[in-house]
C-alpha cells in the first residue's frame, strides 16, 4: 500500500477516515480526514487533519509536515497511526483496491510476498468499517491475506456486506483453496449468490509432492478437492501459477493437467514472481531470469489458449516475451507498487506493459530488458 508520514499531535489511537480537500457538511465530518495544505486554519469536527505546515499547538488530532499529501485524492481512505505514519487503504481511482481479511495463513509458501503471522486480533469489524467508507460505485474489490478462509464464517459476512452495500463491485477472493474441501463451507459461500465472485487459487505443480514442498504443507489433494467442490456449486474459479526456478520446468505438464482435470476454471494466470518477503530470503532457490523460461511458458500458455481456455500472463515485461504470447500479457501490478526502469524510457510499447514491482530495484530483473523502438 502507499505510505505517507508526518508529525502527529493528539493522536493516541488509529484513525480510519476518508480524505477530503474540499470539505464536507458539519454532520458528515466524523468519518473524514481534512487535508489542509499551506494553511494554519484547521476546521473543526473532522476525525483528523493533515497539513504540510510545521508543528504547532492545536487541540484536535493533526498530522503536521505531511509532504506527500499530493499523492492523495478526494475520496481516498487512509489509516493514521499514532506514530504519524499514514497508510492509504483505498484509492478512489485505482482498480486494485483490496481488504486484508487476515495476516494468518496455514501455508508457508517459499516465495510468499506477505509472510504470515501466527496471532492477531480479528479484523472483521475494522474491515466492515473500511468497506462502509468505499465509494458506492467501486467496481472491483479484492479479499486477500494471509488466508482469508481462516476467519471462518466472518468471510461470508464481508462478502454479504459487499453484495448489499457495494452492489456494482466484483470480488476477487485470493485463497489457497484448502478450506473449500469442506463441502458445507463451500455451500455457504455459494448460497450468498454474489453476482461476480471469483476465487483465485494457486496451483504450483501437477505432482503432489512438488506442490506440497513449495507451499510447505501436505495440502495438494485438499486443494484439488476444494476446486471440485467450488465447481460443484458453479463458482467462478481462477488458477494462479507463480513461475520460478522450482516451477518452470513442468509448466507444459501442469497446463495439460489443468486442461484435463479442471476444464471448468474461468481463468488461468501464469505469474512472474514478486521479490519481497520470503521470496527475497530464498532467492538462490527461486531466481531464474524470466527470459530463460520462455520456452516452457510459451508452450503452457498456448496449450491452454488453443483449447479455448482463458489464460493470461501477469507481471511480465513485453520486451522479454516471445511474440506468440505477448497478447496474453496483462497490466496486473497494483498501481502503488508499479514502476518502470530508466531503460524503459522511450519504449513504444511501455503503455501496454506490466512494468515491474517496486521491489525489483533492490533485487533482480531480467538482463534482457530493453526499450522497444521503431526502426523507422
Amino acid at each position: 500500500m502507499k505510505n505517507l508520514s508526518g508529525i502527529p499531535q493528539n493522536i493516541s489511537d488509529e484513525i480510519l477516515g476518508k480524505v477530503t480537500f474540499k470539505g464536507v457538511g458539519l454532520f458528515s465530518r466524523k468519518d473524514y480526514v481534512f487535508v489542509a495544505p499551506n494553511t494554519t486554519k484547521f476546521p473543526s469536527g473532522y476525525f483528523a487533519v493533515l497539513t504540510n505546515m510545521q508543528k504547532r499547538e492545536a487541540n484536535q488530532p493533526i498530522v503536521f509536515e505531511v509532504q506527500q499529501y499530493a499523492e492523495l485524492n478526494e475520496g481516498d481512505i487512509i489509516l493514521i497511526n499514532p506514530d504519524g505514519s499514514i497508510n492509504v487503504l483505498y484509492e478512489l481511482h485505482s482498480t486494485h483496491n483490496a481488504i486484508m481479511a487476515t495476516e494468518r495463513c496455514n501455508h508457508r509458501c517459499i516465495m510468499c510476498p506477505q509472510p504470515p503471522i501466527m496471532q492477531e486480533s480479528d479484523k472483521t469489524d475494522f474491515n466492515l468499517k473500511l468497506l462502509s467508507l468505499f465509494d458506492k460505485h467501486t467496481q472491483d474489490i479484492g479479499i486477500t491475506g494471509g488466508e482469508p478462509t481462516l476467519i471462518g464464517d466472518n468471510l461470508f459476512i464481508l462478502i454479504e456486506y459487499i453484495k448489499k452495500h457495494l452492489p456494482k463491485a466484483s470480488i476477487s477472493l485470493l485463497s489457497n483453496g484448502v478450506k473449500f474441501s469442506d463441502y458445507k463451507y463451500t455451500q455457504k459461500l455459494a448460497l450468498i449468490c454474489h453476482h461476480d465472485l471469483q476465487i483465485d487459487i494457486p496451483l504450483f505443480s501437477d505432482i503432489d509432492t512438488e506442490h506440497n514442498r513449495i507451499v510447505g504443507v501436505k495440502t495438494f489433494f485438499k486443494t484439488i478437492e476444494g476446486l471440485y467442490n467450488l465447481a460443484l456449486f458453479r463458482q467462478k474459479i481462477g488458477l494462479r501459477i507463480v513461475v520460478h526456478k522450482q516451477t518452470y520446468r513442468r509448466l507444459p505438464q501442469l497446463s495439460e493437467f489443468i486442461y484435463r482435470n479442471f476444464p471448468f476454471v474461468f481463468h488461468v494466470a501464469f505469474m512472474q514472481m514478486e521479490i519481497i518477503g520470503l521470496a527475497s530470503q530464498n532467492m538462490d532457490e527461486l531466481w531464474i531470469d524470466p527470459y530463460d523460461y520462455n520456452a516452457e511458458l510459451e508452450e503452457a500458455v498456448l496449450n491452454l489458449a488453443r483449447r479455448n481456455m482463458n489464460v493470461s500472463i501477469y507481471n511480465s515485461q513485453l520486451c522479454i516475451l516471445p511474440d506468440s504470447i505477448k497478447d496474453y500479457a496483462k497490466q496486473s501490478i497494483s498501481d502503488w507498487k508499479n514502476i518502470y526502469l530508466p531503460k524503459c524510457e522511450g519504449c513504444e510499447i511501455k503503455n501496454g506493459c506490466a512494468g515491474f514491482f517496486a521491489s525489483v530495484e533492490n533485487h533482480r530483473y531480467s538482463k534482457y530488458i530493453k526499450s522497444i523502438k521503431s526502426s523507422l
